[in-house]
């Protein structure tokens, strides 16, 4: 009773208790009590690492056996990828390659049914932050002699295969990426008729795999093999597996992932060792297949005119912290229409947006921040995907100001302010001031009509259309808004008389050069006094000419 005990509490997660008979002693009860704090009840004892739903059973199946929140492989959405079927179409390597081995030898039809002949891989990110866990299965044709030796490679770049000409991303093989520094060897050992197998991890130096970390020791991985047949009904389409072909495995995220930046993992396969010696040729792969193993997020920006909602062009977009070591921001890429993305962000990290440069015509809005909760990229993001953070801009406004001036003798030579003159634009009407200016300012950017209420007895100019493109307003100082001007000319009227002295003794014509005479009271021209009135001039010299008695 205390033996059976003491092996389930020396387990990282205890999610079952068989309760077989009465404890006996104060200290057994408290070490139950103590088990129990940790623990989740359920039917079947589990390796599942602590804060992990997903259940790593002692014997490996995938079906889930417990209630909600528990998963396994029937329930999630794993990346799986199957091995091309045993026989001579089924892809190995050769040719003495092994792990180190940088671009690996492809050959078909070499794996003998006794060295690990593959037949499946899965693999399933639980969370996506440092409290989270990758878990991976294989599963294989049958159980061979001697110790089971597989390794999962996880590559940052993808390769496409059988592309012409050969995607840059692959090795010579056509089917395997090259690897970057950072890539990642999970590496899963099991003794012979061992259950519980020792993972570890090696990350790729740029030339060699690096020296090998213990991830079982330092309690950041755990592991399985089915002792137990499961039938094709509970084998989630793996179809039946029998003793010790299926194998699971656990690792938590900070592990692989550095918590304090990005990392991603665009691709993964599976291995097989000849032999439990890391330096032992490879033999049975299933081929790489695309995986999104990240701690990476982004943050989508949409632009919008704050009075219109309509989306806006032409802005720029900053991020800090940088997503990179340098420069320390980074600038979002327009995606689409006003709408702006980066990725490459760490979850669960808080970044300030800040718009750098706003469209024309617009004011800047004030920066937002955002922590990235999910992982994704801005690859498949378009026009409509919903943003993450709306800038609403407030569209500029300009201001036109007016000068009327005129010529007034009495005031001296020159031009002189002009005050009580009205004008007229955009519908609103304002009164020149004793400086002769009046201001119009809250206009959007456009063309705008500004039209003059000419006083009487002065001669004006005519509407004027005047561009508004640029920030101001009436209240600025130094005032850097549109201007425009008006002159006003005062009017005079001339008027020429003739006076016969003897009535009806002479008579007189009146004419003034290029000016045509309004008619007076009376007739023109009798045998009588005459005069002629010219109205409505300018200032100027005029030539008037008086023919007496012709």
């Amino acid at each position: 009773m205390m033996g059976w005990f003491s092996a389930v509490i020396g387990q990282r997660t205890l999610r079952s208790w068989a309760i077989v008979g009465i404890v006996g002693t104060i200290a057994m009860t408290t070490v139950l009590l103590v088990g129990m704090q940790v623990a989740a009840y359920a039917s079947h004892p589990e390796e599942s690492l602590p804060g992990s739903n997903f259940e790593i059973d002692t014997d490996a199946n995938l079906k889930v056996d417990d209630a909600a929140p528990s998963i396994d492989w029937a329930n999630v959405a794993e990346t799986r990828k199957a091995d091309s079927p045993s026989g001579s179409s089924d892809e190995s390597f050769g040719q003495g390659t092994k792990e180190d081995t940088a671009s690996p030898t492809v050959v078909n039809g070499s794996i003998p049914p006794n060295k690990s002949d593959l037949k499946f891989f899965g693999v399933y990110q639980e969370g996506n932050t440092s409290t989270g866990f990758l878990n991976l299965f294989w599963s294989r044709v049958q159980d061979p002699t001697g110790t089971t030796n597989m390794d999962f490679e996880f590559n940052k770049r993808q390769c496409t295969p059988n592309q012409t000409p050969k995607d840059p991303d692959c090795t010579a093989n056509g089917l395997t990426p090259i690897r970057s520094a950072g890539d990642l060897l999970i590496i899963y050992d099991l003794s012979q008729g061992g259950t519980h197998p020792t993972l570890s991890i090696r990350r790729w130096t740029g030339s060699a795999w690096g020296p090998a970390e213990d991830l079982t020791a330092a309690g950041d991985a755990t592991g399985s093999i089915n002792t137990s047949p499961i039938p094709a009904g509970e084998s989630d389409g793996l179809g039946a597996q029998s003793a010790r072909t299926f194998g699971e495995a656990q690792i938590s995220l900070s592990a692989l992932l550095d918590p304090t930046k990005c990392d991603s993992f665009g691709s993964a396969y599976l291995k097989s060792r000849s032999s439990d010696s890391f330096t032992a040729a490879l033999k049975d792969f299933v081929p790489p297949q695309a995986v999104s193993i990240s701690n990476c997020g982004r943050v989508v920006v949409k632009k919008v005119d704050l009075a219109t909602s309509a989306v806006l062009s032409g802005a720029t977009f900053t991020i800090n912290p940088a997503n990179s070591a340098t420069p320390p921001v980074s600038t979002l890429t327009e995606k689409a229409t006003g709408v702006f993305c980066i990725d490459n962000l760490l979850i669960g990290k808080t970044y300030t947006v800040h718009e750098s440069v706003a469209p024309t015509g617009y004011d800047p809005a004030p920066d937002q921040t955002f922590t990235p909760q999910t992982t994704d990229s801005c690859g498949n993001v378009t026009g409509s995907t919903p943003p993450d953070l709306t800038f609403n801009d407030v569209a500029q406004k300009g201001a036109i100001q007016v000068t009327k001036t005129r010529k007034h003798a009495a005031d001296g030579p020159g031009d002189h302010p002009h005050a009580g003159v009205s004008f007229t634009v955009n519908g609103v009407t304002k009164t020149t001031d004793a400086n002769g200016q009046a201001c119009f300012d809250g206009l959007a950017f456009a063309n705008y009509t500004v039209h003059e209420t000419v006083p009487a007895s002065y001669n004006g100019e005519d509407d004027k259309t005047i561009a508004v493109n640029n920030k101001a307003s009436c209240t600025d100082n130094p005032y850097n808004g549109e201007t425009v001007s008006f002159h006003n000319t005062p009017l005079s009227n001339i008027t020429v008389s003739f006076e016969s002295q003897v009535q009806g003794g002479t008579a007189s014509t009146i004419a003034c050069t290029g000016l045509t005479a309004t008619p007076p009271d009376g007739t023109p021209n009798a045998f009588d006094d005459t005069s002629e009135k010219f109205q409505d001039l300018e200032p100027g010299t005029y030539t008037c000419t008086v023919v007496v008695d012709p």
